[in-house]
């Protein structure tokens, strides 16, 4: 069975502010958890640049890895393959994160029954730089 994300879910991630651990985000511009991450910013959330450089992006530091975040994480944003993304997921339970949000295009359904399981808010498959304007954000 496909999973279906929560639109009630996906506007409160996005609209209630919070911290976002965005999972592959590095200094390439040309990569969409750039200007996906501005996004998540310009919606009033912190961002926490996850990246094996560590590389401050937007004016955030980075960190190497979901371990290495300090303080609370209410979204880990994974912008890695769908064959990555279960590893991030088991990572994200273990920080104590409240929600994933696995990319467009990022599937992994064994994960996403992990977060679920695991009590997580969990969306997959989507993006907030296209669902935030669908619901006005």
């Amino acid at each position: 069975m496909a999973h279906r994300n929560d639109p009630d879910v996906i506007t409160r991630l996005l609209s209630t502010p919070g911290r976002w651990a965005v999972v592959g985000l590095s200094t390439n511009s040309a990569r969409a958890a750039y200007g996906v991450a501005r996004y998540v910013q310009s919606l009033g959330h912190t961002i926490v640049p996850v990246h094996p450089l560590a590389e401050t992006v937007h004016d955030a530091p980075g960190v190497a890895a979901l371990a290495d975040v300090e303080g609370p994480v209410d979204v880990v944003d994974v912008f890695v393959n769908s064959s990555l993304a279960g590893d991030v997921v088991d990572q994200a339970i273990a920080i104590g994160a409240k929600a994933v949000w696995l990319q467009l295009g990022v599937v992994d359904e064994a994960a996403a029954e992990r977060a679920r399981a695991a009590g997580l808010d969990l969306v997959m498959d989507a993006c907030p730089a296209i669902e935030g304007p669908r619901r006005g954000l």
